[in-house]
């Protein structure tokens, strides 16, 4: 198979999807790798570390994207990449189509086959793709709360952990999966307390279990979580409803109860955020303040640490191109069912059924179209 891996266009998006061990791979076991020039710089890899590999290392982004059967990237294609979609071709990356409508309809009208990181899922109901860079987005988080917290950065002027005499802040994480637990690690080590709101009083329990620190844990209602980010001096958004819109839980009206100087980062603005307020920002404007809160949305958080995230990515989706590339797309996915769950869009029709309800589109299972 033909795998053409462009260069992130992506407001500060410095990550690859593939490195240049993953290339090596895949021309040994006879595939053959375009990599656009450039697309590796970001994470610290020299183009002559790709064409050591195996890779051809081409100029131009469009002749990428011609000449490949299957694109992989890191993130979704941007309104200029659209005109490289084409009939047939493998889009393999994350997507998050539930919360891009234009996308969405791109990819059905050109008849892409569309897989999501986002939405591969095993047996057990873990998203494997997705997993990595959440544990990168939850880290991440906390540091950055930390950051804007300063007063210079628009923000109370309290250290999170606080002082001998001095009580530290006080860290509201509304969701307790990947991100939440990892970003209730990062605060706890901190010093902060935290409190992990969730629907779930199994997986509570079991947060209680493995974190120590100042943890508390609390039932997801609306009436908790009004109270509890009232109390914030930092809210961390890490809903997940697996491909589908995050709902919007924190209101308009909470926020305004938060006191001047708090932050929120909500993680989830990737699916359309979970708190009222949320719009998508870049790394290049991260923030803006509403009712004196200041908000940082940047969809791509692990953009920012590329070497990192990027290891961890390819660590991860790199065995799955390596089934489409030398199995083929329907043999890969009939093998794999896990695998199948990323299929997004297949042949003009929404496959997936969290992006079809979000927009009111036709749903079609994969299964009626192979």
């Amino acid at each position: 198979m033909i795998i053409g891996v462009p260069k992130e266009i992506k407001d500060n998006e410095y990550r690859v999807s593939v490195t240049p061990g993953g290339v090596h791979q895949l021309v040994e076991e006879g595939h053959q790798v375009l990599i656009e020039r450039g697309a590796g710089g970001g994470s610290g890899f020299a183009d002559s570390e790709y064409a050591e590999a195996g890779a051809e290392v081409i100029a131009d982004a469009a002749e990428v994207w011609r000449r490949a059967e299957m694109v992989m990237k890191v993130k979704e294609p941007l309104p200029q990449e659209y005109q490289y979609l084409r009939e047939g071709l493998i889009l393999y990356t994350y997507l998050h189509l539930a919360a891009d409508e234009e996308l969405t309809r791109q990819l059905v009208a050109r008849k892409v086959t569309g897989i999501a990181y986002e939405t591969v899922e095993l047996p057990d109901g873990s998203l494997p793709l997705l997993t990595p860079m959440s544990e990168v987005a939850g880290k991440m988080s906390i540091q950055i709360a930390a950051h804007y917290l300063e007063k210079m950065n628009g923000g109370r002027g309290k250290l999170l952990g606080g002082i001998p005499g001095v009580l530290p802040s006080d860290v509201v994480i509304i969701g307790g999966g990947t991100v939440g637990t990892n970003a209730a690690i990062v605060a706890l080590g901190m010093g902060a307390s935290v409190l992990i709101i969730d629907i779930n009083a199994d997986r509570l329990r079991y947060l209680t279990e493995v974190l120590h620190g100042n943890l508390k844990t609390l039932i997801s209602t609306p009436h908790n979580i009004a109270e509890a980010v009232r109390r914030a001096d930092v809210v961390i958004g890490a809903v997940l409803v697996k491909g589908a819109k995050a709902p919007r839980l924190v209101t308009r009206a909470m926020v305004s109860t938060m006191k001047p100087g708090s932050v929120i980062v909500d993680v989830a603005v990737d699916q359309g955020g979970c708190v009222e307020t949320t719009r998508p920002t870049s790394h290049s404007k991260p923030t803006f303040v509403v009712d004196g809160v200041v908000h940082y949305c940047v969809p791509n958080i692990p953009g920012a640490v590329p070497r990192t995230s990027t290891y961890g990515l390819s660590n991860a989706t790199l065995p799955y191109a390596r089934k489409l590339a030398s199995k083929g797309f329907l043999r890969a996915i009939q093998e794999d069912r896990a695998l199948a769950k990323g299929v997004n869009t297949y042949k003009g029709y929404i496959t997936y059924p969290a992006v079809a309800e979000a927009f009111g589109m036709e749903y079609r299972p994969l299964e009626e179209l192979i």
